[in-house]
């Protein structure tokens, strides 16, 4: 029962949100600093779970075949690869040290 109170709490959560930001007038959102917030913010939060996800095993910081394929992306990323070409390289790397690494 507590799992449907904690979700029902949490939709609600989230119903409330999406109307809060329904209810920004338009000008606050035309304004240069919140479009370049809007821009910025998924890509930092992304980059941040990424990070999280890659370096935490279970609240211990741990690096592994993770880490390899996100640092063979950001290299991709620094030569300017096309995005699918990033995501093959890191699979790609992290695949391969997982494979001999056993």
């Amino acid at each position: 029962m507590t799992t449907w109170i904690a979700i029902a709490v949490t939709a609600a959560g989230c119903y409330l949100v999406k109307l809060l930001g329904l209810s920004v007038p338009a000008a606050a959102l035309e304004r240069p600093a919140v479009r370049r917030l809007a821009a910025l913010l998924p890509v930092a939060l992304l980059a941040a779970l990424t990070a999280l996800q890659t370096v935490d095993d279970g609240g211990a910081p741990v690096l592994d075949a993770r880490a390899a394929g996100v640092a063979a992306a950001g290299v991709a990323l620094l030569l300017r690869a096309p995005f699918l070409a990033v995501v093959a390289v890191a699979v790609a790397v992290t695949a391969g040290v997982r494979a001999i690494g056993g």
